[in-house]
């Protein structure tokens, strides 16, 4: 017994030894593994951050061409009015043009009465294109849209109607851009 017990004792150190060596080279193995996924969840890290800057600058750039185009449209949101107004200047002008002309001053009068009412036709024509109408006369009176500057008793018209327009009023589709002044019955 003396002889087994002297082997094994001999023995136990060298399976202690065999057993920190796998001990040692699996903690190596998985220290490796570890230091792999370490390696790799950076490369994603970089990866994303890259990706996010480039979605940030993107975004910046997309932000920075929409404003751009705003201005732009606010800007020269008025070109289409501008052009339809520019046939009714010419009107105005060929209707100066037109009184220095050596016409008899009746005849004269007439051109210049014609050309005045197709120039304001032109202009009324131009102004509803672009969403501005008049108020009706023959509405009843709403203050949104009327300003009563005087009220007269009527037998001919009933209360709240509208009697006598002294300015005409305007709007814009349906927000009054002037309120037409008027006299109303009682």
């Amino acid at each position: 017994m003396s002889q087994q017990s002297n082997e094994e004792l001999q023995t136990e150190p060298l399976k202690e030894e065999a057993h920190k060596e796998i001990n040692s080279d699996e903690a190596l193995a998985e220290a490796v593994a570890v230091e792999n996924e370490f390696d790799l969840l950076q490369e994603e890290l970089a990866a994303l951050k890259d990706k996010y800057a480039r979605v940030h600058a993107d975004f910046d750039n997309i932000k920075k061409r929409l404003e751009r185009e705003k201005y732009t449209a606010v800007e020269y949101s008025n070109e289409k009015f501008a052009k339809d107004m520019i046939p009714v200047m010419d009107s105005l002008q060929m209707a100066i043009a037109s009184a220095s002309s050596n016409a008899e001053p009746s005849e004269l009068i007439e051109k210049i009465k014609e050309g005045m009412a197709l120039t304001l036709k032109q202009l009324t024509t131009s102004l509803e294109k672009h969403g501005v109408t008049m108020v009706s006369h023959d509405e009843p009176f709403d203050p949104n849209i009327h300003n009563a500057i005087q009220s007269v008793d009527s037998d001919t018209v009933e209360s709240g109607q509208i009697v006598q327009t002294f300015q005409t009023g305007y709007k814009y589709k349906e927000r009054p851009l002037r309120e037409a002044m008027v006299v109303v019955a009682n």
